[in-house]
């Protein structure tokens, strides 16, 4: 990672406005800026959907078509759990009680995932160096180009054919083969450099994987066999995966979001700023998937922000409005998830050409 790269720090007034506005906010209000009882309640619902529906596929004997309908829910349910209680963990942003953070940040580890490399990959890669080629590893996707500065391949013709299917298999790819690369390699995908990996998460990372192969195959197997297991896997998983790819992309990957590519180490304009230009919200006036999602379709305020937590981004959503407003900086933001989406199909069929 070129930890070297500078931003603007020359002339901050939009930065420094922005967060004495979204302080004042807190402040008049006396609240904290970390989750309240509401966030708890989401976590205990969503753990607790977790462990009815898993009782329910690998326990319960009903029709065939319901436990489809199962998991279906239940890859949501796992991307739910991903969006609303990791991720705000993961950025200490859940509660102020820093261990109960760190301990629900391995909500990951339960999900076949690994949270010290999401840590590194997403809190300080993607947070930086939003949408730059070669330090942004969440847009180094494979068999993928979304970046104009990214390889052109004869296979990227095709993409707008196939990203679902890729998008679909992300989740399998990330927990059985990703994060074994990444363990081996003691690197992020695309880097020269090695990472520092500790002794204690080096044990975390095997028995966590082992437990999560326990619960998510042997036990699954022992108890409904292979092809049922198979089934249920294939389905679930691939609903997670499409879940938290589309939502990464739509805030990332659309028409309205800038792709920087550098001449130098230099970016040009202020972080603030260049995370308003490189980030996008849509469907914000949807209560249903803004709870679903963990606020994360309001991607514009949790870049600026990610420390808050995101039941308070419809909120400070107005602030960061005006002040974009007072200086005259373009916000990114689509009015549905389907205007989004498309806006995304574009984006790929874009950088499938020359």
């Amino acid at each position: 990672m070129q930890q070297s790269i500078k931003f603007n720090n020359a002339n901050t007034l939009f930065s420094k406005s922005l967060k004495n506005k979204t302080n004042e906010y807190f402040q008049q209000y006396n609240i904290k800026k970390t989750g309240n009882l509401r966030i708890f309640l989401k976590a205990i619902i969503l753990l607790s959907t977790f462990v009815i529906l898993y009782s329910i596929l690998v326990f319960t004997d009903i029709h065939w078509g319901l436990k489809i309908l199962c998991c279906l829910c239940f890859g949501v349910n796992l991307a739910a759990i991903g969006f609303n209680i990791m991720h705000d963990a993961g950025h200490n942003s859940f509660s102020e009680n820093k261990t109960l953070n760190y301990i629900l940040s391995y909500s990951l580890n339960l999900l076949g995932g690994n949270i010290y490399f999401w840590k590194l990959k997403h809190n300080i890669a993607h947070h930086t160096f939003t949408n730059i080629n070669g330090e942004d590893h969440d847009i180094e996707v494979k068999f993928m180009r979304i970046h104009q500065d990214q390889e052109l391949k004869k296979y990227h013709r095709f993409q707008r054919f196939y990203f679902l299917l890729l998008y679909s298999i992300s989740y399998f790819a990330w927990i059985f083969y990703q994060d074994y690369e990444k363990y081996f390699r003691q690197k992020m995908s695309g880097s020269k450099e090695k990472f520092h990996f500790p002794t204690n998460e080096r044990v975390i990372f095997w028995a966590s994987k082992v437990f999560h192969f326990i619960l998510f195959i042997v036990i699954p197997i022992s108890v409904l066999g292979w092809i049922p297991t198979l089934i249920g896997l294939l389905i679930s998983g691939s609903v997670c995966g499409i879940c938290l790819a589309v939502v990464f992309q739509l805030a990332h990957v659309v028409d309205e979001t800038e792709f920087k590519s550098l001449d130098s180490t230099k970016v040009d304009e202020e972080w603030m700023i260049h995370q308003i230009q490189s980030t996008a919200n849509f469907s914000t006036n949807s209560k249903i998937l803004t709870w679903i999602l963990g606020g994360l379709n309001f991607q514009v305020e949790h870049h600026l922000f990610p420390k808050i937590s995101h039941i308070h981004y419809p909120a400070i959503n107005k602030i960061v409005k005006e002040t974009c407003d007072d200086f005259n900086i373009k916000y990114n933001e689509y009015r549905t998830f389907w205007n989004a989406f498309q806006s995304h199909v574009v984006v790929i069929q874009q950088m499938s050409k020359a």
